[in-house]
């Protein structure tokens, strides 16, 4: 049997914010997976998780052609490496200018490194750069489809559905997404299509049950509209308001901060909320198991935009912090009502009060809920579980 290389093409490595891609590589190299990553974009990020050291991968950075004549350049250079290149010359040309010299450096990069196949994370510039080098080199791409790639307002419906149809597989992270996508476009009753849930390593998010000292809840994501945490501070607002004051600490970094600071303001509860700004991935570890509650009040934001599944919050089940989340794409198929967490509308944060009140006055309940979560990222979402039906798919 031929060796088979894969090639990981993914819009930015590493990523503050993409620790499923991390974790699903180091998966896939732990079954003998032989990776190489190939990223479009410089990291903008600072800080970076201590897990990146595990990943064997070699990181190619692909480059961006400035001008014309370095694209004609390009061309000329290429020409003579890629026989299928002038076949497919018309799809080049419908490209932007720098995903169609992106596409043509990732081909002879995937000459020159021996990759048999690529998959590409998100079904935006990734896999439009991974489907043209696809063409240009014959070698086979599948994709894996997330939140904002199929959800937000700007996805062309068109160019999704031709990405599927050149796929050879595409996989998804909810059962909510599989629905969307066979209805939404045509080929996905065609290409074969497979959720694979974002996998959690179980050994890095040790099970602890039970919370000591004055309650605490958390919630963590980047700071924009799809996270709902205008929600959830409105309902610290409303605890304290009927003498139920309780801290919450909001991890990450993002856009929306000086609005969420003035909210925090605005309704008088800057002893309450702390922003703390993005931590590193032990340090959200060291929050989730201090935590009482965690709450991931997820919305469908303005623009279309909305969380698949958010990998946090699988965190917070796998260590034993009782989670209240919202009724938003897949989030119901991880947190269960009543069984995993609790559940309540987007946009209510009176019912988030509620669920977040009766989690810290019943701790009998909320350790329930938590060990039955734990049972279930055991049994659904674990990554030596997801990289090998990732395997089975490829």
């Amino acid at each position: 049997m031929s060796h088979d290389r894969i090639g990981y093409v993914v819009k930015m490595y590493p990523r503050f914010s993409e620790t499923f891609v991390v974790s699903e590589i180091i998966a896939r190299e732990r079954r003998g997976a032989d990776i190489r990553i190939f990223s479009l974009r410089p990291t903008s990020d600072t800080r970076f998780h201590d897990t990146l050291a595990q990943v064997q991968a070699p990181v190619e950075q692909i480059p961006r052609v400035a001008k014309a004549s370095e694209l004609w350049a390009l061309l000329r250079r290429a020409h003579p490496e890629l026989p299928l290149l002038a076949a497919h010359l018309g799809e080049l040309l419908e490209a932007e200018h720098d995903e169609a010299g992106q596409a043509i450096e990732l081909a002879l990069a995937i000459r020159r490194t021996g990759v048999t196949r690529l998959h590409a994370h998100f079904a935006s510039l990734a896999t439009t750069v991974a489907r043209l080098a696809s063409l240009l080199t014959g070698v086979p791409y599948s994709f894996t489809a997330h939140a904002k790639d199929l959800f937000h307002e700007s996805v062309d419906p068109r160019d999704v559905d031709r990405k599927i149809a050149g796929a050879s597989h595409v996989v998804t992270v909810s059962d909510f997404n599989v629905r969307h996508l066979i209805r939404s476009y045509p080929a996905a009753s065609v290409t074969p299509l497979r959720r694979v849930y974002n996998g959690i390593d179980l050994d890095r998010f040790a099970y602890v049950p039970g919370r000591t000292g004055e309650p605490v809840i958390l919630a963590v994501g980047r700071l924009v509209e799809k996270k709902g945490f205008a929600d959830l501070i409105r309902a610290v607002a409303e605890l304290r308001a009927a003498g139920r004051p309780v801290q919450c600490r909001i991890v990450g970094g993002g856009e929306l901060e000086n609005e969420l600071r003035a909210l925090i303001t605005s309704l008088g509860v800057g002893e309450l909320v702390t922003l703390t700004g993005p931590l590193p991935q032990a340090e959200v570890r060291d929050e989730l198991e201090r935590a009482h509650v965690f709450v991931a009040p997820c919305v469908v934001g303005s623009d279309g935009n909305a969380d698949g599944l958010p990998t946090v919050l699988l965190e917070a089940m796998a260590i034993g912090t009782p989670c209240v989340s919202t009724d938003v794409t897949g989030i119901t198929e991880a947190v269960r009502a009543g069984e995993t967490g609790l559940v309540v509308p987007q946009h209510a944060p009176h019912e988030l009060a509620g669920a977040i009140l009766r989690l810290i006055d019943d701790p009998g309940y909320a350790a329930a809920l938590a060990a039955s979560a734990r049972a279930l990222i055991a049994d659904e979402f674990d990554v030596r579980r997801q990289s090998a039906l990732l395997e089975e798919v490829a």
